[in-house]
């Protein structure tokens, strides 16, 4: 694991922040690598001092400093009758920057870490997109372009529009059933985008293929979508639909009706 992933997981573990899934992997990463180990021993000492810190007075000479200034800024202000003096509140800024301004710098760096990080993230995430669309071209074999729909169903979790297109066209246009099964798998893990559904239902009248309706009729019930009765009627009254894909096509109307 790469060190600032694992630094921003020790972070959140010593804080107290994981789930329990992860605290079992950052628990067996303690046990298993040495360095993990170290870096935690690290990474616990400064939050320590951290949190150390943020509870400490100022030394006495800070303190006697202090005290001498806001004794003098009382007296001008009793003998000048001055409503608002900076001076105050400059000295007052000064000595709380003292106590957190070594903390700061920190969390800054924590934060900018985790940006980083976030940055990683999308990169990776598009460069999964653009295999998948890649390999999706028909110019593949069938089983490098269904390898292409199981990325999406695999690797990426929340589908933009160029995925999501890519996908509709493989389960309308592809030339292999497989491929138009695996690209309709994929579309109902995404079942939830009003985008999806409105083109899992355009399908619907689209599709020829007696395996790929009946799969597609199948989701569409399980979803509970009413909204597929007339085509499902079209469906059956359609003197070129095969016996197996109107009695799907009556079950749907009962089970939705």
């Amino acid at each position: 694991m790469e060190k600032e992933k694992l630094e921003s997981l020790l972070i959140d573990y010593i804080d107290g922040k994981l789930g329990e899934r992860e605290i079992h992997f950052v628990e067996k990463e303690l046990r298993e690598n040495p360095e993990a180990s170290k870096l935690y021993t690290q990474l616990k000492e400064v939050l320590d001092t951290m949190e150390r810190s943020a509870k400490l007075q100022p030394s006495t000479a800070l303190k006697v400093s202090f005290d001498k200034l806001l004794n003098e800024e009382i007296k001008a202000i009793k003998s000048k009758t001055v409503f608002f003096n900076p001076a105050f509140y400059r000295v007052a800024a000064a000595v709380a920057l003292l106590i957190v301004g070594g903390g700061l710098g920190f969390w800054i760096s924590k934060y900018q870490r985790q940006q980083d990080e976030i940055v990683r993230l999308e990169q990776e995430m598009q460069k999964t997109k653009l295999l998948m669309m890649s390999m999706l071209d028909n110019q593949h074999s069938a089983s490098q372009r269904i390898q292409g729909v199981n990325v999406a169903l695999n690797d990426i979790q929340q589908a933009d529009n160029e995925v999501v297109s890519a996908l509709v066209k493989a389960m309308n246009d592809d030339p292999n059933t497989n491929v138009r099964l695996a690209a309709l798998d994929a579309l109902s893990k995404f079942h939830q985008y009003p985008a999806v559904r409105k083109e899992l239902i355009a399908s619907l009248a689209k599709q020829k293929d007696p395996v790929v309706q009946i799969a597609l009729i199948q989701l569409m019930v399980k979803m509970k979508e009413k909204g597929i009765v007339k085509d499902l009627e079209h469906i059956i009254d359609n003197d070129e639909t095969i016996k197996a894909v109107k009695d799907e096509a009556y079950s749907g109307i009962m089970r939705l009706s």
